[in-house]
C-alpha cells in the first residue's frame, strides 16, 4: 500500500490501541506525519515494543560540514523510540516525549546508504515509558544511539 501523509483524527485515534495505530503507520493504512514526508523517512516495521524507521540520506540532509545533520538523526531516534512506547499502550491512551538523549557515534553521509533506526521499549508503566534506540547502516554498524522517557496519559 502506498504511503500517505497527514494526521489521524483524534476521534479515530481514540478507537485504536497503540499497537494498531503504529502498525497502521507501517502498513500505510494510516497517514505518516508530515515531517516524515519533509525528511524522507518511513515507519517500516512495527510490533509490540519495537518500531523501525528507515531513511536514505541525501544531499538535502547535510549540515555545512557535509555530513547528515544531527537533528535528522535525533528525529529518527525520537520517532522510533516514541512509537515503540506508543505500541505498548491501550486504547484511549497516548504518550509524548519528556526527554531524550542521543549519542552520535559515526558520521552519516549520502554514501552511507540506507539507515535504520530501531526503537525498543525498556519499561512501560501507567505514567512513564522508557525506550532505547539504535541507528545502524546496511552493514549493521552503529551510527548513533539514544534513550527516551515518555509521559503516558489518557487521550
Amino acid at each position: 500500500m502506498a504511503k500517505s501523509y497527514g494526521t489521524v483524527s483524534a476521534e479515530q485515534k481514540l478507537k485504536m490501541s497503540g499497537l494498531a495505530f503504529v502498525q497502521g503507520l507501517a502498513s500505510g493504512a494510516l497517514p505518516l506525519n508530515t515531517i516524515a514526508r519533509t525528511l524522507g523517512y518511513d515507519v517500516a516495521e512495527a510490533e509490540r515494543g519495537r518500531v523501525v524507521v528507515t531513511l536514505v540520506p541525501t544531499d538535502a540532509h547535510l549540515n555545512p560540514a557535509g555530513t547528515v545533520h544531527g537533528g535528522l538523526t535525533a528525529t529518527l531516534l525520537d520517532s522510533c523510540m516514541g512509537l515503540a512506547v506508543q505500541s505498548m499502550l491501550d486504547t484511549g491512551t497516548s504518550q509524548t516525549t519528556l526527554e531524550f538523549k542521543i549519542s552520535l557515534v559515526r558520521p552519516i553521509t549520502p554514501d552511507t546508504g540506507p539507515i535504520r533506526a530501531e526503537g525498543r521499549v525498556l519499561n512501560c508503566g501507567r505514567r512513564i515509558g522508557t525506550a532505547e534506540g539504535r541507528v545502524t547502516d546496511g552493514k549493521g554498524r552503529l551510527l548513533a544511539h539514544g534513550t527516551t522517557t515518555c509521559l503516558i496519559f489518557p487521550s
